[in-house]
């Protein structure tokens, strides 16, 4: 590899790397469907943790999101509508997925936090409160 060349990568790898993580964490910009929420999707590596399984899943994010306003483009009626988001949320799962069993099998750990909407009993009055 001549000099010139190395000095070159030397010079714009750093920029490219730090560009990537600024670009993975951008809010997300695709509507959600028709009386739904939008599909959650991970601004965050696990444990903070930027490697190439997290490149894969933004990329894998990336095209699920190019693919999704394609076919919604496309789309003639409300069932090619309601498909595209099908297959845009199936791709999601899966790129979610893939990238948690990556992470799991290098040995981070992966959590998920689910809340769930219970009465909280009042020691004041002995009521309920929602």
């Amino acid at each position: 590899m001549s000099k010139l060349f190395r000095n070159i990568l030397a010079g714009t790898l750093p920029l490219v790397v730090l560009a990537l993580p600024a670009q993975a964490g951008t809010p997300r910009t695709l509507p959600a469907r028709d009386g739904a929420h939008a599909p959650i999707v991970r601004t965050e590596p696990v444990q903070g943790v930027y490697n190439q399984s997290w490149y894969n899943y933004v990329a894998d994010i990336n095209e699920a999101d190019k693919e999704l306003t394609s076919d919604l483009k496309r789309a003639t009626d409300r069932e090619d509508r309601a498909d595209a988001w099908e297959e845009y949320e199936v791709e999601l799962a899966d790129a979610d997925k893939d990238y948690v069993k990556e992470m799991r099998q290098r040995g981070y750990k992966v959590g998920r936090v689910t809340v769930k909407k219970r009465p909280l009993r009042s020691r004041i009055r002995g009521g309920t409160i929602w």
